[in-house]
């Protein structure tokens, strides 16, 4: 069971970067998926979440209207296209997938993590 992120990097305030995450070893579309991210001396955050069908998407409110998630449930990939960047959206992002039943904007839901991918937005 493994999830690989990808796309991070440095972008300037006001760009864009696409995030993905491909995952192998268990039924990709069997699972609800979220983004967490971990910012320098934070607690990990969660940022959005989308069920297993893909019709429904839930976001932190700091990042709504910014992010979108989605998934390609035939590639095994989940996405988090990131518009608008700021420099407070800087932090480690982490792909999970959902594997025991509840709210999936909660972190005890995900019970598989990818490594994470830095993304680092400067001012």
């Amino acid at each position: 069971v493994q999830l690989v992120e990808s796309g991070g990097g440095l972008v300037q305030a006001g760009g864009s970067l696409r995030l993905s995450c491909v995952a192998s070893g268990f039924t990709f579309r069997n699972y609800p998926m979220g983004w967490f991210r971990q910012a320098p001396g934070k607690e990990r955050e969660w940022v959005s979440a989308i069920n297993i069908g893909g019709d429904n998407t839930y976001y932190v409110d700091s990042v709504k209207g910014r992010f979108t998630i989605s998934r390609d449930n035939g590639k095994n990939t989940l996405y988090l296209q990131m518009n608008s960047l700021k420099p407070e959206d800087t932090a480690v992002y982490y792909c999970a997938a959902g594997g025991t039943p509840g709210d999936i904007r909660l972190s005890q839901v995900y019970n598989t993590w990818g490594q994470g991918t830095q993304v680092t937005v400067s001012s």
